[in-house]
């Protein structure tokens, strides 16, 4: 089974649109389909569409929100809500196209666990375009995982990935690197980009500034996530030493000028030197604590995320019995433990 989740904010005009060539690619490639619509707060009369579509088609299943609550949100839901092993995730707007996902699919066949869509050609205007290549070059180098198109919301996943990457925020563009960042294998596919027919971008010039926000939180996650102290205690030792070394120098010079008076030194308090040693010294040790702090936080509330990803096992995993079972876990005649 395929599933396809398809994040909705105000698409009522392109949705049954979109639903015919969804259909006619499982008729034409023999899917198993699964789509689940998830609107995200429309004011459009999107949700009248998506319910009139599920009511129609068993395939097809529609959650609402009942505000916006942004993109990862609604993906966060639809992969939730998804049975297929496999999921792709596509736009509303009909700028991408579904005839797309048999390549996806082929893809997938190579061993990889996520496929990125790359729209090489791209309909939109250069003020959306141009920032979005600085952005997804400065994914590719602060990441090393190199795509030419982080943000395409045209891509093919594992089901098992979402066990492990979870998404909140804003953090849904930067899947393919938190996967990579647990061991999974990210390709890419030069996919067609259609221009838009109906509504507008959602994106503005706040976007680059969320972007870079983001990025940086995705860097720190998957640099230092375990080890906050490697990132922090490095800073805060480094400006540690050079406020201490400033003010080591600063003692000695002090000492010079009151057994040598008559050289005429400057008085400390006129030094801004002063300020910054202190200032260093007080900072060096402000980021060592807040990463202890972020240390301690990870040993006693982070016991239930695992460090690690596993691909395959030859051994059978331990079965958690539930706490209304009346079975003896340890008893070999379990008929679960049979089953299994």
């Amino acid at each position: 089974m395929l599933s396809i989740v398809v994040p909705v904010f105000n698409e009522a005009e392109s949705l049954d649109a979109l639903h015919a060539e969804l259909a006619e690619v499982a008729a034409a490639q023999g899917y198993k389909l699964d789509v689940v619509f998830v609107d995200d707060g429309s004011t459009d009369g999107s949700w009248d569409v998506l319910r009139r579509l599920a009511e129609a088609d068993p395939r097809v299943k529609a959650l609402r929100f009942r505000r916006n609550f942004g993109k990862a949100a609604a993906l966060s839901a639809g992969f939730a809500t998804a049975r297929g092993e496999l999921v792709m995730t596509l736009d509303a707007d009909l700028q991408d196209d579904p005839r797309e996902i048999p390549r996806f699919l082929a893809e997938m066949t190579k061993g990889l666990d996520v496929v990125s869509g790359y729209k090489q050609v791209r309909h939109d205007p250069w003020h959306k375009v141009w920032p979005s290549r600085v952005f997804n070059w400065m994914v590719s180098r602060l990441t090393g995982v190199v795509l030419h198109d982080h943000n395409c919301g045209m891509k093919c996943y594992r089901r098992e990935i979402f066990e492990e990457v979870h998404l909140y925020g804003e953090l849904h563009r930067f899947v393919p690197v938190l996967a990579a960042a647990r061991g999974y294998r990210v390709g890419e596919l030069v996919i067609q980009h259609r221009p838009r027919k109906f509504g507008r971008s959602k994106y503005g010039v706040t976007r680059i500034v969320k972007g870079f926000l983001d990025l940086l939180t995705v860097k720190f996650l998957t640099g230092f996530g375990q080890r906050p102290q490697h990132v922090l205690g490095t800073l805060g030792l480094g400006s540690f030493l050079l406020g201490l070394v400033g003010l080591v120098y600063l003692a000695g010079y002090w000492l010079v000028a009151q057994l040598a008076p008559d050289l005429g030194l400057t008085p400390l308090h006129q030094r801004p030197a002063v300020i910054y040693s202190v200032g260093l010294l007080l900072l060096g040790g402000q980021l060592m604590s807040i990463g202890f702090l972020g240390e301690l936080i990870l040993a006693y509330h982070r016991h239930d995320v695992r460090t690690y990803s596993i691909a395959e096992r030859t051994d059978r995993p331990p079965r958690t019995a539930s706490p209304d079972s009346d079975l003896d876990s340890s008893n070999p005649t379990d008929s679960s433990l049979d089953r299994s």
